[in-house]
């Protein structure tokens, strides 16, 4: 399984990261790994990119919706 190796961290950073792993009863390695898997899961893909607006030769409206219907192209 492959390892990480945190240089520079902060003190305070380690510090509650020392007390929190105390606190759940883990290792600083399990608590930081649960933190990690935690917010990486968490994390929600963008949203898609909107649609391009229609740019055909006509506007599309209300009458031509229905005209289009009354024709069975719905």
């Amino acid at each position: 399984m492959p390892g990480l190796f945190i240089k520079e961290m902060p003190a305070e950073v380690h510090q509650k990261l020392k007390t929190r792993a105390a606190k759940n009863r883990r290792s600083m390695t399990k608590e930081a790994l649960y933190l990690l898997e935690k917010a990486l899961l968490e994390e929600t893909p963008p949203p898609p990119d909107p649609p391009v607006p229609f740019q055909g030769k006509f506007l599309l409206n209300d009458e031509w919706i229905d005209q289009a219907k009354r024709e069975g192209r719905a």
